[in-house]
């Protein structure tokens, strides 16, 4: 997959403002957004990475894949019970969601690209489930947005802490 036409820009212009974001950027060259693939496959997995470490998130996400035959789609959600899906370590309302989210044939005919970051955060923030933290995620992972940094998003709060020595 190919990186967003701001990203060397935008890395360019972090480095030339903060010399310890421009060392982390330096320290990994080869690291940039990607966009994922589906719609429905980013917001599930910001769900399924709701308040839980980024490692707890990747596990079970893993498992999910295992129990939707490898590829967690509206098709293989819908084909299983909420009960199937638990065992992923999905909490009973993350699988509510989740299976909601794959209901929702509405939210995947909207065309998100016109739509401005808050319009945008607003329609997503009409889902079960989906609140601001991930209706940012859908917006970085999904629409590749460039001036969306969710502040209180644990994992950037102790990055940040580390990077700037108040750990």
């Amino acid at each position: 997959m190919s990186k967003p036409k701001w990203w060397g820009r935008a890395c360019d212009e972090l480095r030339a403002g903060d010399p310890v974001l421009g060392a982390i950027i330096d320290r990994f060259p080869g690291e940039q957004l990607e966009p994922r693939a589906e719609p429905f496959f980013t917001l599930a997995r910001a769900i399924a990475g709701q308040q839980i470490s980024v490692r707890a998130a990747q596990t079970v996400w893993g498992r999910l894949e295992a129990i939707c035959d490898g590829a967690v789609t509206i098709e293989t959600v819908l084909a299983r019970s909420a009960e199937q899906l638990r065992p992923a370590g999905l909490s009973q309302r993350k699988t509510e969601y989740i299976h909601g989210l794959a209901r929702d044939r509405e939210v995947w005919d909207i065309d998100w690209i016109p739509l401005d970051d808050e319009a945008a955060i607003a329609q997503l923030c009409r889902l079960r489930g989906v609140g601001r933290w991930t209706a940012e995620m859908f917006l970085m992972f999904h629409l590749l947005r460039p001036d969306v940094l969710p502040l209180d998003d644990l994992g950037i709060v102790a990055g940040m802490r580390l990077a700037y020595g108040e750990a």
